[in-house]
């Protein structure tokens, strides 16, 4: 195919070839990505612009005290997510985090409807950082730095 070339042509045409299959390979791979995105929103960014109904995104701000409730199926859960400058309501059908208290931060994917309610596919409660697990929650600080040396060692 390339006999009739110079040894040093046929390597810039390899080395040319090369570099358009690679921005063509980065440029599907961008294509393919484009569509799984997750936008992050805070309340505030969703008053000022927001997101296209059924466009995937991800809500994060604080449950708003009181305003969890469960719907009569017991599955079903609305709440607010707010961030001190704008609140959005949220629904979220399946079994919550253990995590996930009013007061707490709450990151929600999912993707706004046509009434401006949040319908969230998936929760995620965020904990402080003060956050101790029960087994752990009674113990003193050389007990502590005992047991995470056994589960180093």
């Amino acid at each position: 195919m390339m006999s009739g070339l110079k040894p040093k042509h046929q390597r810039l045409v390899l080395v040319v070839v090369a570099l358009v299959a690679l921005v063509g390979a980065g440029l599907l791979a961008a294509l393919a990505l484009r569509d799984q995105a997750s936008y992050f929103y805070v309340p505030a960014d969703i008053a000022a612009d927001p997101p296209a109904p059924g466009q995937a995104i991800r809500l994060g701000g604080m449950v708003e005290n009181g305003s969890i409730t469960t719907a009569a199926d017991g599955v079903t859960v609305q709440f607010v997510v707010q961030d001190g400058q704008a609140r959005v309501p949220v629904s979220y059908s399946g079994i919550v985090p253990s995590l996930f208290v009013e007061g707490s931060g709450v990151v929600a994917e999912g993707s706004m409807n046509a009434n401006g309610v949040f319908i969230a596919d998936n929760l995620l409660a965020k904990h402080d950082e003060n956050y101790m697990p029960r087994e752990l929650e009674g113990m003193t600080s050389a007990e502590l730095r005992e047991e995470l040396q056994e589960t180093v060692e």
